[in-house]
């Protein structure tokens, strides 16, 4: 799973000057295919290290990365709320990450990756449950979609492969309540969001080098494809990952950008296929299209209501 950024609230309003959408929409596209092909670069790299081992060096690579570049662009490099940023650390980089690395070294790289990408449902169902958030229809429809894609997709009659599916549900899980751990932050303070993702992926990563060293068996095997893989996912899926998403965010409305997101985990399937032959049975494919299908209605629905003048500008789905 990429690391990925902790997003605003809100995006830049339609008719804001910066809101032009010249350079920002190939940016998404590239950002896409990046984060889309990573979950096969992924699978690659967890052929020469352990899951554990690889999950902590990409992510406190990443954030030696990032944190250099709080000072050179002038931002204090000391993180604002210590203690929140923690709590986003253990469940955005250790857990969602850690497990989602976990579930993709147990079961396949496309479904791995929509099983990851469902951190929206898991949202509406925490936003519902514990900040008591009423859903509306066409959200009840899209977690209904979804609920049908999970059982098809975790196969209850065929036990073969479930672990990988639980863990990948589990990331999307700690994804979702890192996000309402941001809301949370974002009412209380201001966030700079390169300090937000360089701290949160520095604090993060230490769990996951206790938990390395706890499960170590071997080194990492330092062939080219692992060397090539782990800096793919230090310098381009998560350092340059993120600028392309910020300079996004910034140009295009906040349901133009999470319809981009949609396409990351159906470039994951198709890479996993075209290049690990990853070939999906019957149940998975059809789960699989009816979770992508009800993130599209989520999608959509929040571009619609971006356009009404009343509307609330909804952050796109993570």
């Amino acid at each position: 799973m990429t690391s990925q950024p902790i997003k605003p609230e809100l995006a830049q309003a339609p008719g804001d000057p910066k809101a032009s959408p010249a350079l920002a929409v190939p940016a998404l596209a590239l950002l896409a295919a990046i984060w889309g092909y990573n979950w096969v670069i992924m699978k690659v790299a967890l052929r020469y290290a352990q899951p554990f081992t690889f999950a902590a060096l990409r992510t406190f690579l990443a954030a030696v990365v990032l944190l250099p570049l709080l000072p050179l662009s002038g931002r204090p490099l000391r993180p604002k709320a210590l203690g929140l940023t923690l709590l986003i650390a253990l469940s955005q980089t250790t857990g969602s990450v850690g497990l989602a690395i976990w579930a993709l070294a147990r079961g396949g790289a496309g479904k791995t990756s929509v099983l990851v990408y469902t951190m929206p449902f898991w949202l509406l169902l925490l936003a519902w449950t514990i900040l008591g958030e009423r859903l509306q229809r066409f959200q009840w429809l899209s977690v209904g979609l979804a609920s049908a894609g999970f059982v098809l997709v975790l196969t209850p009659w065929r036990l073969s492969g479930a672990l990988s599916t639980l863990l990948a549900l589990a990331a999307g899980c700690s994804w979702a309540a890192s996000a309402v751990t941001v809301k949370v932050l974002q009412t209380r303070h201001e966030v700079d969001l390169l300090s937000l993702t360089a701290w949160q992926m520095l604090l993060g990563s230490v769990p996951l080098m206790l938990v390395a060293a706890l499960t170590y068996e071997a080194a990492p095997i330092w062939s080219a494809s692992f060397v090539g893989a782990l800096a793919f996912n230090v310098v381009v899926a998560n350092a340059a990952g993120w600028f392309l998403w910020l300079y996004a965010l910034r140009r295009l409305s906040a349901g133009a950008a999470g319809l981009g997101t949609l396409i990351i985990p159906v470039i994951g399937v198709v890479s996993a296929w075209l290049q690990l032959g990853e070939r999906p049975g019957v149940s998975e494919g059809a789960g699989m299209l009816l979770i992508l299908g009800a993130l599209g209605i989520l999608t959509l629905r929040g571009i619609v209501v971006e356009r009404r003048p009343s509307g609330t500008l909804l952050p796109p789905p993570d």
